[in-house]
């Protein structure tokens, strides 16, 4: 018998694939309770038919006020960086550890039917080639932004299976879309896009040729959704498509400045080289199915930038 829910708690809302997620769940019909503190989130990105409250996933009274009335819960509010994570480590693993154990505490007289996790791809180890990987594949995060959200996925499995609370775990992989703030660390297709508008060069660090599965911000919702009604477990969520930093830095001068110039530095410490996803189980489970491609999509949010930047 499929699971019914009617209140949602939406950790992390105000960001970017939270405030797109928080839009699917109104339009599902759910009541949305979102609880952020602002710190890269915006206020105006939430959805005005969703319950604001500003306040920090740590705090126990913060979270015991979010959690209040809601049947299932999405815990997107996390610190996102991996390059940004190794000067910030403490604080990162403070946010995305013990704010996910500050959750999971109060989470058994809650009367929660479902707690859905957004893991990363930082979670694994490096692969020996641009060929997807599926769920089973080394976890040996080469970041402390990796090894705090494996942490956390393990700690939620293990703690949720005690409670009884179905859980999954999505590992997100390069998500894209309108709508994803501008910071030096974070979203590689946001950052380019923004140096290429403002007439600057293209800065690649490393030789280029490290693939990523790109994924568009509406696939993830998509699936995440799909996790209130799928079967729980943890699963990859990208698209199986390789694509180079230099493929892409080519196309979006291609479609934004010709004569840009693409500059190379030294590789960060950190990064995985070949991260491309796997997602035959979530096809299975969820009925995941992506349909954005990066070639038909990057258009949309170019315009995007271009208005906000205007």
């Amino acid at each position: 018998m499929e699971r019914q829910f009617r209140r949602a708690l939406v950790t992390g809302g105000a960001g970017f694939i939270g405030s797109h997620l928080v839009r699917a769940l109104l339009d599902h019909g759910l009541e949305v309770t979102v609880l952020d503190d602002l710190s890269s989130g915006r206020r105006e990105s939430v959805d005005a038919r969703a319950r604001f409250q500003h306040g920090d996933v740590r705090d126990p009274t913060d979270a015991s006020a979010a959690l209040a009335g809601v049947d299932c819960v999405f815990h997107l509010a996390a610190k996102v960086t991996i390059r940004g994570s190794f000067e910030h480590a403490y604080v990162d693993s403070d946010v995305n550890l013990m704010g996910t154990l500050n959750l999971l505490r109060r989470l058994p007289k809650e009367g929660i039917g479902q707690f859905t996790f957004a893991s990363s791809m930082g979670v694994y180890g490096d692969a020996p080639a641009p060929l997807p990987i599926p769920e089973s594949h080394s976890q040996q995060p080469i970041s402390p932004y990796g090894v705090g959200k494996l942490a956390a996925e393990r700690m939620c499995g293990l703690l949720l299976d005690q409670a009884k609370i179905p859980f999954t775990a999505l590992r997100y992989f390069n998500t894209f879309g309108p709508g994803q703030a501008f910071t030096p660390y974070v979203g590689v297709i946001t950052i380019f896009i923004h140096r290429l508008l403002r007439g600057e060069p293209i800065t690649i660090f490393g030789n280029g040729e490290q693939c990523r599965d790109f994924v568009h911000v509406s696939d993830i919702v998509e699936g995440t959704v799909a996790s209130l009604h799928g079967e729980p477990g943890v699963y990859n969520l990208g698209t199986g498509r390789a694509t180079s930093l230099n493929t892409l830095a080519s196309l979006l001068v291609r479609r934004i400045r010709p004569d840009a110039r693409i500059e190379h530095q030294p590789e960060h410490p950190g990064e995985l080289r070949y991260s491309v996803a796997e997602i035959a189980a979530a096809e299975k489970a969820l009925g995941y199915r992506p349909s954005k491609s990066l070639e038909t999509s990057i258009d949309g949010v170019i315009e995007a930038i271009r208005r906000e930047s205007a």
